[in-house]
Formats: structure tokens, C-alpha cells, sequence
């Protein structure tokens, strides 16, 4: 059998995050009931209902009424001592303040880096790649917080909904990413899109810059972030990008480069032509005629005639020799969708579900909470040996989570260790209990 890696395994990561909780003053237990539950503990019950992939709250707190299974399975595994049930659960995450669920990315992302596994994904000269974006997890024309984005109609109704912008370390040939705590996008942030995803861009490179300050990186990121504002930003943080250039939102820029781009086209050996044009240190745009950038558009065409455009904006000086390399950059934007946000919403992880949406902060801490169940997964992915042989005996992650969900609820599990290798190996050459012996 193989062995847990110490730090970046299931049970090494939540032991971290458990850790991590416990040191933080203001989750300490609170409550004005007469058998209070811990924050903490919560805390990890709701951490382990979207590591378990359950579909929903009630589900959950039905197992774990009625399951003396799922009971003991939750504290050998999740170190819950006691899980409230599903409406006090609720009452307790709303107090939270989402900023105490920073942490916990912050220490398994020095594991990572402590581990030698960030390495995997240095893109260039030691810098690593950085994909951020804004997505929305909860919309309704009548339930709402305070910290709902509201948005009015024509016709007098409203909508409330809320929205994260969520960032990751990612590369062209890496599978996996490696989120960083999201920012709640709040009420205050604005009533445009693109105001709130600058306000959030703003705080995001912020906290990113005071948590990380010596690491080198390479932000790349959608048309949304390549305005004055942002990229100054950027600058200011010690941060490169390459940013998405729509024609529309940078009709003076496209004007400027039209006569002076350089341009080349090569020929792949498996038919694709990819067509550049580029020049360096112009304007961004007539607003801002200080703020020099590069300039980059890029065609492909495949074999078959498919066409595709994309045109960025970045701080690193183009030549002939680089240009292939900084529109893989470029293009590795997309896996803050494909990578993030498609997985939480279409491999179990319920992202678009309303677990509950409570007064004050329950709907972004359940957010929170996924997304941190997300980087354990991927971490593991990443870096333990029996969750890649557990995922490959399976074949896909769907399988995975399945089979994982009915070893939990049908015996006594002692380890992760010994849940990965059930997994891999089978029951019968494994130590768990069945259900009738427990």
C-alpha cells in the first residue's frame, strides 16, 4: 500500500484547515443555546457536505440524524465532534465573517509551494500564470440578503444575486489548477458588471500582493481588466498580465496598431496556420496616452478551415521568438472556466444550488466552502498518489465520488488512507467494517 503524503493528502489538508480554524479567535463557540455546537465544527460539517458531494443540506442532516455510520465516518475523517442540524447549521454560517475562510487557502498554498508541487506549473523565467474572472452562484426575484447585488428591470421587479471572483494558478498543460481565496462580490461593489468585477479585481490583487508578496506572476484575464484602472493596478502590485482586447472596448487602440504591427504566420505540422500581428509600446487607449502596452492579435486556423481571433494587451515586450509562447498564455485564461467554474457546476459540486441564503453572509460561506473543498481536491490531484490511482481505477471523477459516497455510508472508516485504498483495491483487502458490524 502506498502512503498519505503528509501535507497535501485528504487527511493532511483537513487537518490543516482544522488547524487553521483553531487558531482563529473569532470562530470560537458562540451561541445562546443551551447545548451550543462549535463554529468550528460547522465549519467542517459544511466543508465535508461539498467534499462528499452531497446535493443538499437536508440530505445530509438526514444521514446524520439517523446514520451512526455517517457520524463516526465524519469525525475519523472531517473531525466533526458534532454537526449541527441543518437549520442551526444555517444560523451559525450566517454569523460568519467570509474574511476568516482566507486562511485556510493561504496555508495549503504554502504547503504546495513547501512541497516542492508548484513547480509543475512555473510557465516561464520562474513566473506562474494567473487566471481570474467573476461568476454568479445564486440569483432569485425574492429571496435576498444585505449583501445581495440587486439588479432593477424596466418593468419595476428586481433581482437579487450574488457573484464571486475567483482566481487560480494555472497552466497550458496542467489539468489541475490552484484556486486562491475568492472575493465576494457585494452590494456595495456596484450596479454594473463591470464595476463590481473591478471593485473585486481590485481587492483581489490586493490581498493576493499582502499574502503573497514575493511571488512572481502573470495575470491573464478576460477584455473586462484590460482598462486603465485595473492595469495600473496590476503595476502597481509588481504584476504582469496578458488581457483580453475586444475591438469594441479598445477602438482607438485597434486604430493606432493598424499600420504598424508586425506580422508572420507559421505553418504546423498538423495543418493549423497561426497568423500574428504585433507591435510594442503603444497607447492603451486616448484616455490614458501614458499607459503603454504591447500589442498582440492572433488567428488559427485548423485543418478543416475553423477560424478563431484573439487579440491581448500585455506588459511583455512581443518578439518573433515569444509570441507563440504569450498566446498560450493567453489562451490558458480559459481554465478559470473550464478547469473552475464548469467543474463546480457540472461534476457534483451543486455550485448554482441554494443551500441556504440567510440574512447576512450563509450564502457566500457555503461559496467559500465549496471552493475550499474544490482546492483540496485538486491538490490531491495534483499530489497524492492513491487519490490518482483511486481516480484512475475509476476513470472519471463522477465514478469517484459515487463510489466514494457509498463506502461512506455502508462502513466504519478509521482513514482516508484506508478509503482510497478500498477504492483502488477493493473492500475485501482492506480493514473497513460493514454496516452490520459497526
Amino acid at each position: 500500500m502506498q502512503k498519505l503524503r503528509k501535507k497535501l493528502s485528504a487527511h493532511g489538508l483537513l487537518r490543516t484547515i482544522k488547524d487553521v480554524f483553531n487558531k482563529n479567535k473569532s470562530l470560537e463557540t458562540t451561541s445562546n443555546r443551551k447545548n451550543p455546537i462549535k463554529i468550528i465544527d460547522s465549519l467542517m460539517s459544511g466543508l465535508a457536505i461539498f467534499g462528499l458531494k452531497y446535493p443538499s443540506l437536508l440530505q445530509f442532516d438526514q444521514h446524520y440524524k439517523n446514520d451512526s455510520m455517517v457520524r463516526h465516518n465524519l469525525s475519523t475523517l472531517y473531525g466533526v465532534d458534532r454537526a449541527p442540524r441543518d437549520t442551526y447549521m444555517r444560523e451559525i454560517l450566517d454569523e460568519v465573517d467570509p474574511g476568516d475562510l482566507r486562511k485556510p487557502f493561504k496555508k495549503i498554498f504554502a504547503d504546495v509551494q513547501r512541497g516542492n508541487a508548484l513547480e509543475q506549473f512555473q510557465f516561464a523565467n520562474g513566473y506562474y500564470l494567473i487566471s481570474m474572472d467573476g461568476t454568479g452562484f445564486f440569483s432569485s426575484s425574492n429571496v435576498y440578503c444585505d449583501n445581495c447585488c440587486v439588479k432593477e428591470h424596466k418593468n419595476g421587479s428586481k433581482t437579487y444575486y450574488h457573484q464571486m471572483f475567483c482566481a487560480a494558478i494555472v497552466h497550458p498543460n496542467q489539468k489541475t489548477v490552484i484556486p486562491f481565496a475568492p472575493e465576494p462580490i457585494m452590494k456595495i461593489d456596484g450596479n454594473s458588471k463591470n464595476d463590481c468585477e473591478a471593485n473585486a479585481t481590485k481587492r483581489f490583487i490586493d490581498n493576493f500582493r499582502r499574502e503573497h508578496p514575493h511571488l512572481k506572476a502573470i495575470v491573464v484575464a478576460d477584455s473586462l481588466s484590460s482598462k486603465g484602472p485595473t492595469i495600473r493596478e496590476l503595476k502597481a502590485a509588481n504584476l504582469c498580465f496578458i488581457l483580453g482586447a475586444k475591438e469594441g472596448d479598445h477602438k482607438s487602440l485597434y486604430e493606432f496598431v493598424e499600420e504598424i504591427c508586425k506580422q508572420f504566420e507559421y505553418h504546423a505540422k498538423d495543418g493549423t496556420i497561426h497568423q500574428y500581428r504585433y507591435t510594442n509600446g503603444v497607447p492603451l487607449n486616448d484616455s490614458n496616452p501614458d499607459l503603454m502596452i504591447n500589442f498582440l492579435d492572433y488567428v488559427e486556423i485548423s485543418s478543416n478551415g475553423k477560424k478563431q481571433r484573439f487579440t491581448w494587451v500585455t506588459d511583455i515586450k512581443i518578439t518573433e521568438q515569444n509570441v507563440h509562447q504569450i498566446m498560450k498564455a493567453g489562451r490558458a485564461r480559459w481554465k478559470i472556466e473550464n478547469e473552475t467554474f464548469n467543474t463546480l457546476k457540472n461534476q457534483n459540486y451543486h455550485f448554482e444550488h441554494n443551500y441556504g441564503h440567510g440574512k447576512k453572509n450563509l450564502s457566500t460561506v457555503f461559496a467559500m466552502l465549496m471552493m475550499l473543498a474544490f482546492l483540496i481536491d485538486q491538490v490531491q490531484e495534483l499530489c497524492d498518489e492513491l487519490f490518482q490511482q483511486a481516480l484512475l481505477k475509476k476513470e472519471r471523477k463522477k465514478y469517484l465520488w459515487e463510489s466514494l459516497r457509498s463506502i461512506f455510508f455502508n462502513f466504519t472508516i478509521s482513514s482516508w488512507q484506508d478509503l482510497w485504498n478500498a477504492l483502488i483495491h477493493g473492500y475485501e483487502k482492506t480493514v473497513l467494517k460493514p454496516l452490520n458490524s459497526a
